[in-house]
């Protein structure tokens, strides 16, 4: 590997950011070779690789869980950084032609559904009061049709500011006695399944620094309504993603990217990034869920049951697991048959042939490697069109072949085999999971022992009218669990309601 002459003043941004001159060295590596794409064996499919539960066995693990959720320390982990401003593309877009052209420009489908369907939506009555501050009227502006002003109004400054906050702070559903928004609906959804020792319910959102103190504000605003509305009493923290995941940006010849006036230019590492926060966690349990993959109280029953029914599962396999590696660690050898068949058929890690040739001591040690990794249940969904990453079974490193989130990304689409694998795909990932990670002896994994770092992105960005390439770390539930004990269950559209457009706000799911 080659070494960049890096200035003194190259080396002291560094410093201020704690990253150090050898992981820059890595990622220019990295940008010069490319990232390898996963090899794809084949789609994980209800029955081969996804656990299909008859409703007896959903509530059945439901039960398991809730009978002995008081006992755990449960945390919720909501990444939820970032504005929303794709939510709002359509608009921004919509005003942009508006614009140049005025009252001749063309009002597309979307911004049509949008205004016609303003009545529906939460933020109707902070818009009406926005309007009205500024001395008109929200129907009169749209009987006169002036449509900019009012899509102005949700996304400036001047107004509800919509195009510049997170999703986590925007009104989201509305009730008949109160509107809330994401950050609101997961403190419900969280006393629904998250009741665990010393009766808390635990959250923690990851956010950007810029909205910090926005979320805290709201929360100081609302928590005690909804702990006093659900009888819970809520522990809710907050992280940003540190400055030290931010990765080198480089220019089409890989060479440092920089700023007119010379510096380093970094960008955020994807949510790969947020691999650290997780780590930091103190908990028995972690369930994972988007900001904002939440839905009104009416639908709440189904996310919970099955929620529920991913941790038994996850509390099951564990205690398999602990018992196997005591088992281990006791020098006992006459259960190596059947716990090879336990790696194999029931944590889905088919082995490689040579590994397969192990025997006694070799074999207990390879065996106990393979068991003493975090652990993670994940909901999968059928594919009914949702972007998205999705099941597969892959090949590892290692030679063998394990289950896998795959992001398109990751996928070689110009080899046929891959491309036929990746259209078999079934389901795809709503980044539903549930976590544990800690080992039978309730220390914390190293969680960075365990991702895959050849599993990372580039893409070609711009900045100020010229090309960048941008790297992100390997995704936190794609390549960072990479090396993770996974099981992927099958779990129904109804608990997957996510809001990557204004008008999926106007889907019934989202009317209370």
């Amino acid at each position: 590997m080659s070494h960049y002459p890096f200035s003194q003043r190259d080396l002291e941004q560094l410093s201020e950011k704690g990253i150090t001159p050898g992981s820059i060295e890595i990622q220019l590596e990295n940008f010069r070779k490319g990232f390898p794409p996963i090899t794809l064996v084949a789609a994980a499919t209800a029955g081969d690789g996804i656990i299909r539960l008859a409703r007896e066995e959903v509530s059945a693990y439901a039960e398991k869980y809730r009978n002995r959720q008081r006992d755990l320390r449960i945390m919720k982990f909501i990444p939820a950084s970032g504005a929303a401003t794709r939510m709002f593309k359509s608009l921004f877009e919509y005003l942009n032609e508006a614009g140049k052209k005025g009252a001749g420009a063309k009002v597309p489908p979307e911004i049509e559904e949008f205004i016609g369907g303003l009545g529906k939506l939460a933020l109707r009555e902070d818009l009406e009061e926005s309007i009205r501050l500024k001395g008109k009227d929200l129907g009169t502006l749209l009987a006169g049709g002036d449509i900019p002003d009012i899509i102005r109004t949700v996304l400036q400054e001047d107004g509800l500011n919509y195009g510049q906050l997170p999703k986590g702070l925007l009104r989201f559903h509305k009730y008949p006695h109160e509107c809330r928004t994401p950050l609101e609906e997961h403190l419900v959804e969280g006393a629904e399944y998250c009741l665990g020792k010393g009766d808390r319910v635990n959250l923690h959102f990851t956010v950007s620094e810029e909205h910090l103190d926005h979320f805290r504000e709201l929360l100081k605003q609302r928590k005690s309504h909804y702990e006093d509305l659900n009888g819970v009493r809520h522990d809710v923290g907050f992280s940003v993603q540190r400055s030290f995941t931010d990765t080198l940006a480089v220019d089409p010849e890989n060479k440092p990217f920089r700023e007119v006036d010379g510096r380093l230019v970094f960008r955020p590492g994807g949510h790969g990034a947020l691999l650290t926060n997780l780590t930091e966690l103190d908990a028995d349990l972690i369930f994972i869920k988007n900001i904002d993959n939440v839905c009104p109280d009416r639908m709440k029953p189904v996310t919970s049951l099955y929620k529920s029914a991913l941790a038994g599962i996850l509390l099951e396999y564990r205690e398999t697991v602990f018992r196997y590696i005591r088992i281990l660690d006791a020098g006992d050898h006459s259960a190596l048959h059947e716990i090879g068949d336990f790696l194999e058929n029931k944590l889905f890690t088919r082995v490689s042939e040579a590994d397969k040739q192990l025997d006694g001591r070799d074999k207990a040690s390879f065996l106990r490697r393979k068991l003493n990794r975090p652990m993670r249940v994940c909901g999968m969904v059928r594919n009914e069109g949702e972007p998205g990453g999705g099941p597969f079974w892959a090949r590892n490193r290692d030679g063998s072949i394990s289950l896998q989130i795959v992001e398109s990304a990751q996928i070689d689409f110009s080899n046929p085999q891959q491309s036929s694998i990746a259209g078999n795909a079934t389901h795809f990932n709503p980044v539903d999971l549930v976590c544990a990670t800690r080992d039978y002896l309730g220390h914390a994994f190293n969680l960075n022992d365990h991702v895959d770092p050849e599993t990372g992105f580039i893409s070609v960005k711009s900045k100020d009218g010229r090309s960048l390439k941008a790297q992100e770390l390997p995704g936190l539930w794609n390549g960072a669990m990479s090396d993770w004990n996974t099981l992927f269950v099958e779990v129904p559209i109804e608990t997957f309601n996510p809001v990557k457009t204004i008008n999926d706000l106007l889907r019934s799911e989202h009317m209370a």
